[in-house]
Parts: C-alpha cells; structure tokens; sequence
C-alpha cells in the first residue's frame, strides 16, 4: 500500500473510548440500520440480510462457521450484526435437527480501532447470547483483524458470511489527483456543489478502484455458495452532488473557512486536507460488481434511515 495511503489508515478512524466524543457515544445514526435490516421492510418480502442468512443456512453447513464484519468500530453497535447473523444460524440449525456450529467471528477495522473496548465488552456479549438462545447456543471465538479492508485480511476460503455496514463510501486514500496537486479543492474538505468535473471524475474513479479491490479480495476469502451483505451510503440520483449530501457538508465548510479568516486554521491548511469519502450511485456500485463477475446480486434494497430523529 501506499505510503499515503498507509497514513489515511492511521489518522482516519472513529475515536474510541467512551467519553462524550466517542464513536461509542455518537454512533446512533448507524445503530438505525439494524432494525431495518432485521425487522419486514414489506410485507412481500423479508429483509435481505436475514434472508442471505437463511439462504446459507440451505447449503450444507460445516461444523465451524466463520462470519467477518468489516468495518465494526467499538461501541454499542459493534456486535449488532454478529449476533443476528449467529441467533438466525443457531435457530435455523435447531429447526433442521441439526447441531449447531462453532462460530468464529472475525471483527476488522482499523489498526487504531478501540479494540480494547471491543475486548472488554466480550463476556456481556457472550452472556447476552446465552441469555437470548439458551445455554445450548454453541462456541463462539472472536477475533480482531486490525487493517484496512482494502488488503487481505484472512486465509483463502475462510469464510461463509461477510457483513459491512456504513463502511465502503470511506475510500482507501483521498484522490491521488488531489495528493499530487493536479487539481484542488479549495475552501472544502468533500464533495459540494461546486465541486470542479474532474475533481468528481477523480473521486468517482478512486471509488471505483477501491469497490473493485475490495470484492477481488473477498472472492479469495470467501468459501464458494458464501453469502456477503454490504449496507452502504450511495446517491439516489445519477447527480454527483445532491442536496441531500451536499448541505451539510457546505455548512461544515462555512465553519472552516470561518476558522480561517479568524486565523484559528491556515489556509492552505484547510486547501491541502480533504476526506476520503465518497457516495456512489447505485449503478455504480451494480456496474463493479457486475464487472469483476465472481458475485451474484441477489437483492438490492433501498433504506432511507431518518437522520434528523436519530440524532
């Protein structure tokens, strides 16, 4: 990886701890998505990730099933995803007559991830895994992967189920157009409506790379007839910068540049950063995938979480 790159890894993470500007403490926008995904989202249909599960559950099961979020950070929400994903495995398993498997959990986020805190939370976990399954529910190992999931993060077919929520829109490094200086972004940190053509081609492109990375590598660690649930903030327009996305972040530029004129931020400070973030279109993510050919879609859904209520 490189050398910018290797940085990015280093400096954006979510803060750990559990003091009033922790992740733990302001992470209530990302905890919204679990009951949509785990309750009907229509009374037509069930919610994909349970149903991806399910459908794993119809294939022949190993003793040992290994399941890996990405992205989990620490706090509150950290073991939401596992927890289903291993309560509908362990129900299904009970319904077929079958024994229940050894789960082994592969939690991955950044090397400077509060995994401490992760850890600690560990025998509450468990605890409330026998609590809600019985005292038959089955092993459970957890492990931490602290890297990137733009890099190999465990051996060729390890695992059965892949999960990421509110993950993918963070890019591996910001544009390398904008490292290099050949274009700039000047007075703003995102994408905003004033954004230049070749600044949003530059960061469409790296979005690009890193959506397409990203699957060649679970191919090699997912177990053929694996499942993988992706739960990301995209755009539901094909206009690089909607509304929706753009206000805020022009506030947050407002506020910066503010800090400059006060002379609390260099300019050229404030010139020279910018996110790593990026919100592609649905097409766009349909496209990557459709073109490195290993994954089959079997559900695409739409959730349109409240922001305002759940600040």
């Amino acid at each position: 990886m490189k050398k910018e790159s290797m940085g990015m890894q280093q400096v954006i993470r979510m803060k750990g701890g559990v003091g009033e500007e922790s992740h733990a403490r302001n992470s209530i926008p990302q905890a919204g998505y679990y009951p949509l995904c785990f309750t009907t989202l229509s009374s037509m249909s069930m919610p994909l990730l349970e149903q991806a599960v399910l459908d794993l559950c119809c294939t022949t099961l190993p003793e040992s099933v290994a399941i890996a979020d990405l992205g989990c950070s620490s706090g509150p929400n950290t073991f939401c995803a596992v927890s289903e994903i291993m309560t509908i495995i362990y129900k299904r398993c009970c319904q077929l007559g079958r024994s229940p498997p050894t789960f082994w959990v592969f939690l991955n986020d950044l090397p400077g991830n509060d995994f401490n805190a992760v850890f600690k939370s560990l025998p509450a976990f468990h605890e409330r895994m026998r609590v809600k399954n019985g005292e038959e529910f089955g092993p459970c190992h957890v492990a931490a992967v602290p890297a990137s999931f733009y890099l190999k993060l465990v051996p060729p077919r390890t695992l059965q189920f892949v999960h990421s929520a509110c993950s993918l829109h963070w890019l591996s490094q910001v544009p390398p157009e904008l490292l290099n200086k050949q274009i700039s972004n000047k007075g703003k940190i995102y994408l905003s409506k004033s954004s230049s053509p070749p600044l949003i081609d530059a960061y469409a492109a790296q979005f690009q790379r890193d959506f397409s990375l990203f699957l060649r590598l679970r191919v090699e660690e997912i177990v053929p007839g694996g499942r993988m649930v992706l739960t990301f903030k995209f755009r539901r327009t094909p206009d690089p910068v909607p509304v929706e996305s753009y206000l805020s972040r022009d506030q947050l530029a407002q506020a910066l540049q503010e800090l400059v004129s006060e002379g609390l931020i260099a300019e050229e400070k404030l010139d020279s950063d910018n996110v790593p973030y990026y919100e592609p279109y649905t097409e766009d993510i349909v496209t990557e995938i459709e073109k490195e050919g290993s994954f089959g879609i079997k559900g695409l859904e739409i959730m349109a979480l409240p922001w305002d209520s759940l600040c």
